[in-house]
């Protein structure tokens, strides 16, 4: 089985898994967070380097205020069960999107995340916070505005000031909840990548779903606009 090196995941229908259940959408919400550790775990096992996970978008505060504040919580739940594990398993954590306008508290837990696992060498598990595709594009544009001396930009010039700088493009794109759009998930890393649609929430996204996806693209032809 080839394993894609970068693997990006749209974590959606939380809500609508719960609702399934007879359950508020907070605890979708929870049973989604423990789905992480699981997921992760599994792609580490697999051998992926990166795991990039859309947590939370920039147009995710349309959504009412007591949803948001619930999922602002989350992450303090998620890494005080489970950050020890990921310790053990040499995993590194890491988080692009704008942070400046999230919580103190929800701030203060990823960077004590980022600091404890920032010396691990194994995978890297980047969650993707007040993220939006588009205006990543935009900051990097502005990061090469900054350097000065700017005659024309290049699509090198943007790569190498995109917020997954450090990391290679995706090469797999997963979304559950089968909706069939990307939802302005990392715009300019997908343009070459694999996008597969589930047709299940992601609680219930478990890591047997996760391998058919992988042996899916592996069964994929990757042309990259060239002939085989």
């Amino acid at each position: 089985m080839n394993i894609p090196q970068h693997i990006a995941i749209i974590m959606d229908g939380n809500g609508r898994w719960a609702k399934q259940q007879n359950k508020p959408r907070s605890y979708g919400h929870f049973v989604g967070t423990d789905n992480v550790r699981n997921i992760a775990l599994k792609a580490d096992e697999l051998g992926v380097k990166v795991l990039t996970l859309y947590a939370f978008s920039t147009e995710n505060w349309k959504r009412p205020k007591e949803e948001i504040d619930y999922l602002m919580s989350l992450p303090a739940v998620f890494f005080d069960k489970f950050l020890k594990e990921l310790m053990e398993k040499n995993i590194k954590i890491e988080v692009i999107g704008d942070l400046s306008v999230l919580p103190v508290k929800t701030i203060k837990v990823l960077n004590q995340a980022i600091k404890k696992t920032k010396h691990n060498s194994g995978m890297i598990l980047v969650f993707a916070l007040n993220y939006g595709g588009r205006n990543d594009i935009v900051e990097a544009v502005n990061e090469i505005i900054k350097k000065g001396n700017i005659t024309a930009i290049t699509e090198q010039d943007i790569t190498n000031n995109i917020s997954t700088k450090n990391y290679p493009d995706v090469d797999l794109m997963i979304r559950t909840s089968l909706d069939y759009r990307i939802s302005n998930f990392l715009l300019w890393q997908l343009s070459y990548a694999e996008l597969i649609f589930i047709d299940c929430y992601w609680p219930a996204f478990n890591g047997e779903k996760f391998v058919e996806a992988i042996e899916e693209y592996s069964n994929r032809q990757r042309r990259f606009g060239g002939l085989l």
